[in-house]
């Protein structure tokens, strides 16, 4: 006969089996909590009491460097036309160039050669209306003029009877009356002798405006046609024929001619932080977009002095000239440009990651921890840490080596960079020398070559102490 307590059996058993279960899991996590635990105080103990510690390393080389300052500009020809209307009305055709085509953009005219012609109606009407007022402000002189030779007539007449009257003077011979007569004709003949003689004058005169009115109408007619003042080529065409262009306080634009191509100028926009390292006759290269590859050749001609602030960033407009003889370059194309600051040859040159590195005071050999390098010293431009003027007024600054398992400072003297290397100088320096560029990490070759990539400030360093 079965037991009524042999069902609940089973249940009690696997309730015992979970409870050994779990304890023999608690078990195992605090023996390895308590293992990782001792590990790791070995670790921090043994890391504290070595104050070095591995670091990557690179040779210091020899080989050629060139300063430049970096900007961006446009290609503009060197010299430009603007050709304008001093008339208005509305253009009726345009001109041919020199090869015989209607005049567009791109044509190559000559000094003299028509570009457009305006509507000249109104103007040759005004011609025809000044010339009308020359003839007959002539005709009036000699009108005048053969007025002036009758009263000069009439003056002698008068004259003489003056004098006949003057010889008999009041007598039976000649009345009173007679005798006043006489004197008062010749007296009116003298002062019409000088309004005949200004009425010459005045005719004259009118002669002279007429003419002048008349030259004023015929330049006018002759502003109908537009043409070329220089030999060049036509970079900009803004009217269409049937427009109608106005020309009151300002002369309307209507062609943009550029003298020579075969001369170019950029304007370059340099930051005011970087113009005083710019100079006429500086050389100067640069790329454009248009062609890939391919680097122009030019040098500085002028350094505009009114500068622009745009977001408070000043800019000083630098012009550089160059050469277009072979036509590549085209008005308008945004130029790449780097200006030669310095040139070196054949000095030593190490990465400027190894002028920025920076070791933890413990890493320094013992020796040299009275002056420990300087934390957040001046950057120069292209970010030397720990540079500083000397006696030369030359920039100086610090780089470390290996010794055993710290690393030791050594001055050097910096010369120019172009942003990735640096010129550096000193007595203790030698071509292949090994400098610390950043600390090692597990896994890494100490030797950081040419082709390796130097530490990142940004990595992560655990348990590294500051």
């Amino acid at each position: 006969m079965s037991n009524s307590f042999d069902k609940p059996l089973p249940f009690i058993d696997k309730l015992m089996l979970k409870i050994k279960a779990r304890s023999l899991k608690q078990r195992l996590f605090i023996a390895l909590s308590l293992a990782l635990a001792l590990l790791l105080g070995t670790w921090l103990w043994y890391g504290g009491k070595d104050g070095g510690g591995s670091f990557r390393t690179t040779a210091v080389a020899r080989g050629d460097l060139m300063a430049t300052i970096g900007a961006t500009g446009t290609v503009e020809p060197e010299e430009v036309v603007d050709i304008g209307a001093q008339v208005a009305g509305r253009i009726v055709s345009f001109g041919k160039d020199k090869n015989g085509k209607t005049v567009d953009y791109g044509s190559p005219v000559e000094a003299g050669t028509v570009l457009a012609r305006i509507d000249d109606a109104i103007y040759s009407a005004e011609v025809s209306q000044a010339k009308a007022a020359v003839a007959q402000a002539k005709a009036n002189v000699k009108r005048a003029e053969a007025d002036l030779g009758q009263m000069k007539a009439r003056l002698f007449q008068a004259e003489r009877d003056w004098g006949r009257a003057k010889k008999l003077g009041s007598s039976d011979a000649l009345s009173q009356s007679d005798y006043d007569a006489a004197q008062s004709a010749f007296e009116v003949a003298k002062a019409n002798l000088n309004v005949g003689q200004a009425a010459v004058i005045q005719a004259k005169d009118a002669v002279a405006q007429a003419e002048a009115t008349l030259r004023r109408a015929a330049q006018n007619l002759d502003y109908c046609t537009i043409k070329s003042p220089v030999k060049g080529v036509i970079i900009d065409r803004r009217v269409n024929i049937g427009q109608t262009v106005v020309a009151s306080l300002n002369a309307p634009s209507l062609f943009l001619l550029a003298k020579d191509l075969k001369r170019m100028q950029i304007w370059a926009a340099v930051n005011e932080a970087d113009i005083g390292n710019i100079h006429p006759g500086q050389p100067v290269t640069f790329t454009v977009d248009a062609h890939p590859g391919v680097t122009f050749k030019g040098e500085v001609a002028k350094i505009r002095l009114n500068a622009t602030m745009t977001q408070n960033v000043v800019t000083y407009t630098v012009e550089v000239d160059t050469d277009n003889s072979d036509g590549r370059l085209i008005p308008y194309l945004t130029a790449n440009l780097k200006f030669l600051v310095a040139e070196r040859k054949n000095v030593l040159l190490v990465p400027n990651a190894v002028l920025r590195w920076k070791p933890l005071p413990d890493q320094v050999a013992p020796e040299f921890r009275q002056q420990p390098a300087k934390k957040g010293g001046k950057k120069s431009g292209e970010g030397q840490a720990l540079a500083q003027k000397g006696q030369d007024n030359q920039a100086v600054g610090t780089l470390f080596v290996t010794r055993g398992s710290y690393v030791q400072p050594v001055k050097v003297r910096l010369g120019p960079t172009d942003g990735s290397l640096t010129e550096i100088q000193g007595p203790e320096i030698k071509e292949g020398m090994q400098v610390v560029i950043a600390e090692q990490q597990k896994g890494e070759d100490g030797n950081a070559g040419s082709g390796s990539s130097s530490g990142s400030p940004f990595t992560p360093q655990i348990f590294r102490k500051r």
